[in-house]
């Protein structure tokens, strides 16, 4: 056996040293030009993801810095840093892992050349169409999956794609048993088609317009259902399939502990699927769920840790090491980011401390240290470890490599420490109340305004990341300068899987290994036997995995789906009008669920804030829900009729004028564009589809959006403000901010009665803004 196929294993696997001679060999060269292609382009949207995040950090700090430009607002752009740094950034990453990994651990070329470039490229395609479609306002309005209809099924196929091609490369293997970090491709592959497919359920309304299939607390649970195990099965399982197999290569030392392993995997995968509801905590999502999501989410920190353990304890007897080469540092500190953020998660999920940090920026010091610090920094290592093996040339600076090391864990503490200073900050003003019960920081800009220094903090640590990776592109494309004019392609050769089973039959005396020597004074369980043999057997290991992560769904979405209990419904509460249904749309288009939530948790500082808490019955005609993650600005579950139209108009307009604290960025150009009332009818047809129950609006929804729109613009005149608003965009989303939170005030409605708006009321005061 070849080095580069022996050294990242754990010290209980079988050696097959002592296999037959006579064994018929194979030859066989692997794809490195597949891997290559996906660590290029890792670089490049690690690039493209950070410094859009850059551009998002300073515009919370200064909003004129987005020019008023529709296209690089801060609501357009947030999801596209998002997506960039999830899927454009760790996703390439994993890719790059994978294909290199992967083909050593199996002793086997990729099982399709053609599907390895149809991944690629699909891949690639997919990223450049949300780089079109995000910044344009199409999006889907459901964080973490905003990419619209076509563009999701795009992803499905590419997803297929690279299942294929993995599960064809193990099935062709030449390695009888499967190493760990193959257990983790698995379960990633398994997990993330089923999370995307059933989250981005949706009926197509146009080209790049749908609705989801869900609506309200459904929706929220289906979403958080998604979003939490995204991190999980995205973000965190392939990541430490690549720590099981690049840490012991560079540290050249075995994994510390199979059986860790095992305990880790097994329970990682069945935990990890349970604990999204604790996203929402004190929301009219049933109780129930969110404290089960809970009471999983703690459980979680235990296995966690003794994966974050094994991969520290591989360094064993190497730690000398860390102090000279910056592949281990990456790995070292990215490990270290793992724990603390999987114990920080936990933490987190508890209802008392969740109370405090939600809608805070804490959860963004929480989500930045596990997607910089742990995804990022691995990645990084991985990149260090693999270029002068691509490019089959040495490393053009170490001193550069280095260098970069210590910007990102500079640049990633300055950031993390000034959100979470940021985000606790917040959560105790907003909380605050006197001795005589009234609260202590009534105006919500005055929370905002006292954040401003931590935001450039923060977009002065996001510089001194960014700046790393400037120096690793630097270093890479010097790298890659010094490279031979034709990359060497060896030739390796290994047994068929057939005649690597003849030595298992062989006596354990014939076989080199002290576990199988011993296997017959211990227990066999305790010798993990049984998992021995599902690692010979792929099939029966995915089913299991796809079982435990299955089983773990259905437990929580079945009762919140098929128990009428769980989402109780309002006789008051009726459809959006056409005009409102519209302006939602745009609400949504322009990413305003990035800074306003519309869920009045029921905490006494909340609703002394924001009036009566939410309830379930509430967003049963949201397709999808809009209770939002964070809270730049106020809570707008209960906005309409607090405000004139002509405020909102004012606002929309230049929010500094109408208070010069507001860091929210102008949308003039809702001013001007004007409305397609065309395409309002095919709307509500597809929400009547999804049992939203319009009836006399069908037909006739043009007509009645353009009634109430004229009406609004006639009272934004008779308010003081200038004609011809009639036809506009803003005017739709001024009807549905004025719509928000009044139909717990409202008369139950006849039946077949088309939706009416609410009565405008006058202006109140303009400082909670």
């Amino acid at each position: 056996m070849s080095l580069t196929s022996t050294v990242a294993v754990s010290k209980d696997r079988v050696s097959t040293e002592s296999a037959p001679q006579a064994a018929r060999m194979e030859t066989f060269v692997y794809d490195d030009a597949i891997v290559r292609m996906f660590m290029w382009m890792t670089i490049v949207w690690v690039v493209v993801g950070t410094l859009a995040g850059l551009l998002v950090a300073i515009e919370l700090a200064l909003p004129e810095a987005g020019l008023g430009i529709p296209y690089i607002a801060f609501g357009r752009l947030r999801p596209l840093h998002t997506n960039a740094a999830i899927f454009a950034f760790a996703g390439n990453a994993i890719f790059t892992g994978i294909y290199y990994s992967l083909q050593r651990l199996c002793k086997a070329r990729m099982f399709s050349d053609l599907l390895s470039r149809l991944h690629f490229w699909g891949w690639q395609l997919i990223i450049v169409a949300a780089a079109l479609t995000l910044p344009t306002g199409h999006t889907s309005g459901k964080e973490y999956a905003e990419l619209e209809w076509p563009i999701d099924i795009a992803i499905a196929l590419v997803w297929v794609v690279f299942a294929v091609n993995v599960f064809g490369t193990i099935a062709v293997r030449r390695e009888r048993h499967m190493y760990v970090a193959i257990w983790f491709y698995i379960a990633t592959l398994v997990t993330v088609a089923m999370l995307h497919i059933f989250n981005s359920l949706a009926l197509p309304a146009g080209a790049l317009k749908s609705y989801s299939v869900y609506a309200g607390a459904q929706d929220a649970f289906m979403q958080w259902w998604y979003g939490h195990n995204a991190v999980a099965f995205f973000l965190t399982t392939p990541f430490l399939g690549l720590m099981y197999y690049f840490m012991p290569k560079a540290a050249e030392r075995p994994v510390f502990s199979y059986r860790l392993s095992i305990i880790h995997f097994w329970s990682l995968v069945f935990m990890y699927i349970w604990a999204g509801p604790h996203h929402l905590h004190y929301t009219a999502c049933p109780e129930w769920a969110s404290t089960l999501g809970m009471l999983f989410s703690v459980m979680l920190w235990m296995p966690s840790w003794g994966g974050g353990i094994n991969g520290l304890m591989t360094l064993r007897g190497a730690w000398h090491k860390v102090s000279y080469d910056p592949v281990l540092k990456f790995f070292v500190v990215g490990v270290t980011f793992y724990m603390m953020s999987t114990f920080e998660g936990p933490m987190m999920s508890v209802k008392s401390v969740n109370a405090l940090s939600h809608y805070t920026d804490w959860t963004i010091a929480h989500v930045h240290g596990g997607a910089l610090g742990w995804n990022g920094f691995i990645s990084f290592g991985m990149i260090y470890w693999l270029a002068p093996r691509l490019f089959q040339t040495k490393l053009y600076s170490q001193k550069l490599a280095n260098m970069h090391f210590w910007l990102g864990l500079v640049g990633i503490l300055v950031y993390v420490v000034s959100m979470w200073t940021a985000g606790i900050t917040q959560g105790l003003m907003w909380r605050g109340i006197d001795e005589n019960g009234r609260l202590m920081w009534p105006d919500f800009i005055e929370t905002v305004a006292h954040l401003i220094p931590y935001y450039w903090i923060r977009a002065l640590g996001g510089a001194l990341f960014i700046a790393g990776i400037v120096v690793m592109v630097y270093n890479m494309v010097r790298t890659w300068q010094t490279r031979p004019a034709k990359y060497e392609e060896p030739v390796y050769e290994a047994p068929p899987l057939m005649a690597a089973r003849a030595v298992e039959a062989l006596p354990p005396s014939r076989i080199r290994t002290p576990v199988v020597n011993i296997a017959h004074k211990y227990d066999r369980f305790a010798q993990a036997a049984w998992h021995r043999r599902w690692e010979r057997l792929p099939l029966v290991f995915s089913v299991w995995v796809a079982v435990a992560v299955v089983v773990a769904s259905l437990f929580e979405i079945l009762p919140t789906f098929l128990i009428r209990s769980n989402v109780p419904t309002i006789a008051s509460v009726t459809p959006y009008t056409p005009l409102e249904l519209a302006g939602r749309d745009i609400y949504i288009a322009e990413g305003c669920y990035n800074c306003h939530s519309q869920m009045i948790r029921p905490l006494i500082a909340e609703t002394k804030r924001f009036g009566e808490y939410s309830k379930p019955g509430e967003s049963v005609y949201d397709h999808p829900f809009q209770w939002g993650s964070r809270r730049i600005g106020p809570d707008l579950a209960r906005e309409g009729g607090r405000q004139s139209h002509l405020w909102h108009l004012l606002h929309f307009k230049n929010p500094r004028e109408v208070n010069p604290k507001s860091v929210m960025p102008a949308y003039s150009w809702l001013l001007k564009e004007t409305l397609d009332f065309g395409s309002i009818e095919a709307h509500v047809r597809v929400m009547k589809k999804l049992g939203v129950p319009y009836d006399k609006e069908i037909g006739q929804a043009e007509q009645l959006a353009r009634a109430q729109a004229a009406e609004i613009a006639r009272q934004i005149v008779e308010q003081g403000g200038e004609p011809g608003y009639d036809d506009k965009k803003v005017t739709a989303l001024i009807a549905y901010l004025q719509r928000l939170g009044t139909d717990l005030y409202k008369t139950p409605p006849t039946p077949g009665e088309p939706s009416a708006p609410p009565a405008t009321t006058q202006p109140v005061a303009m400082g909670n803004k």
